[in-house]
């Protein structure tokens, strides 16, 4: 006799899966459409980059559809009752949106590193480590800074890419 499946493993709700994983492809090339196609430094726009990302999703997506489809993901193992980390997630997700509103403002180094910092305590709470103190902040705030700086200086400085800086001097 054939056991059912559970309800997360539901062919219907992989479908669906599957189905936003295209929503998501078909929106990023729509996206990709309104962004000029200039080809820059070795042939290719600012426009590769969306659509590689769109046509990957798009094969995803129908890959998980077409698994939907043929029965689901039948044999997989439960994960123990593991709950999502929600605290975690809002974490990263604030980081990546003050990214996102802040770089014009503070420049991209400041925000990059407000977001690393921010993702780095979501990781850290996730993972119910000890290092939450006022150490564990500044200690992710300086590497932030060593990564984010010379990210910066390279895009700007040897690559003549214009990324929004918090000074006119280009070195901030």
């Amino acid at each position: 006799m054939r056991q059912h499946a559970p309800a997360t493993h539901s062919p219907f709700l992989q479908a669906l899966v599957g189905i936003g994983v295209l929503l998501l492809a078909l929106g990023l090339g729509v996206g990709a459409l309104f962004i000029p196609s200039n080809a820059g430094y070795a042939g290719v726009g600012p426009n590769f980059l969306p659509w590689v990302v769109a046509i990957a999703l798009g094969l995803c997506g129908i890959a998980l559809v077409r698994k939907a489809i043929r029965g689901g993901f039948l044999h997989m193992e439960e994960h123990g009752g593991e709950r999502p980390y929600w605290a975690g997630f809002a974490w990263m997700t604030a980081g990546m949106l003050l990214n996102a509103a802040l770089i014009t403002r503070i420049g991209f180094i400041l925000s990059c590193a407000l977001c690393f910092v921010l993702a780095a305590r979501g990781l850290r709470n996730a993972q119910a480590s000890t290092g939450s103190g006022l150490r564990s902040w500044l200690t992710d705030g300086v590497v932030a800074l060593l990564i984010a700086a010379p990210v910066y200086w390279m895009f700007t400085k040897f690559l003549g890419i214009n990324l929004p800086g918090l000074t006119e001097s280009g070195w901030l």
